[in-house]
């Protein structure tokens, strides 16, 4: 067996088969800021996305706001490379999918938020993660064989050894604000997936490519809100496994 294959098989087994420790994740105890994503199921693209943060990591989340509509992959969630392995019951007869390149899913899982990114040469005012301006150079490679694959990059910078990359300063309307989900990051294993952001909506019925997206002002208070310095992190789960792990991870009770 090939290396990538067997790098990418135990990839999926890993997330299929280690067990949901009896409490939270290292990563969901460490944090003080939450983005908690639910879907309808796995194969439902709207959903909602609601906010949580806390002073001190024992303390119990609090609600920031309420919630707001998004979209997710054109082709619903799959279990994704984040940060925290999960087993949770199967339904009879039906696998839990898994996240990988090109399957216009989103990542399902726990999952560091990153950079943040526009088409605009300043950040948003009143931005506190890190900034990349999307110049024309700037590319995100989807190429599995690339030693770029799942960074974005400054074609300018690098030698290119890719066949295939996403040139994000063309997405000036979904691209406008954006920032990145940390999926398949430590360590990237070709073919999980890559270039998985937060970004804007084209419309509250239409999926994106793997991302997670909404209105541009329901996005740039999120942007504005998220502190590196308080970890934030993404939960993203359709509802029946938010439900079967919110006891164990110590998630919050959602609003209605």
């Amino acid at each position: 067996m090939k290396i990538r294959s067997l790098c990418v098989l135990l990839c999926c087994l890993s997330l299929e088969f280690a067990l949901a420790i009896g409490q939270a994740p290292q990563p969901l105890r460490m944090a003080r800021q939450m983005l908690v994503v639910t879907t309808a199921d796995w194969d439902a693209v709207p959903g909602h996305l609601q906010r949580f943060e806390r002073v001190r990591p024992d303390q119990r989340w609090k609600p920031v706001g309420a919630p707001i509509a998004i979209v997710v992959g054109k082709n619903g969630m799959g279990w994704g490379a984040g940060l925290a392995a999960v087993k949770t019951p199967r339904v009879p007869g039906r696998t839990d999918p898994a996240k990988k390149e090109g399957d216009g899913k989103s990542p399902a899982g726990v999952f560091g938020i990153g950079a943040a990114f526009g088409t605009s040469a300043e950040p948003l005012a009143g931005l506190r993660l890190s900034y990349t301006p999307l110049t024309p150079t700037i590319e995100c490679v989807d190429d599995p064989g690339s030693r770029s694959y799942n960074r974005i990059v400054d074609r300018a910078t690098v030698t290119p050894d890719w066949s295939s990359s996403e040139h994000m300063a063309g997405e000036t309307e979904a691209y406008h604000w954006g920032a990145v989900i940390e999926h398949n990051a430590s360590p990237i294993v070709p073919g999980v997936g890559s270039c998985v952001f937060l970004h804007i909506w084209s419309g509250p019925t239409l999926g994106t490519a793997g991302c997670t997206a909404m209105e541009q002002d329901q996005l740039e208070p999120i942007l504005t809100w998220l502190d590196p310095t308080a970890t934030p992190i993404l939960v993203q789960l359709p509802q029946a496994q938010y439900n079967k792990l919110k006891k164990p991870w110590g998630l919050p009770k959602l609003a209605r």
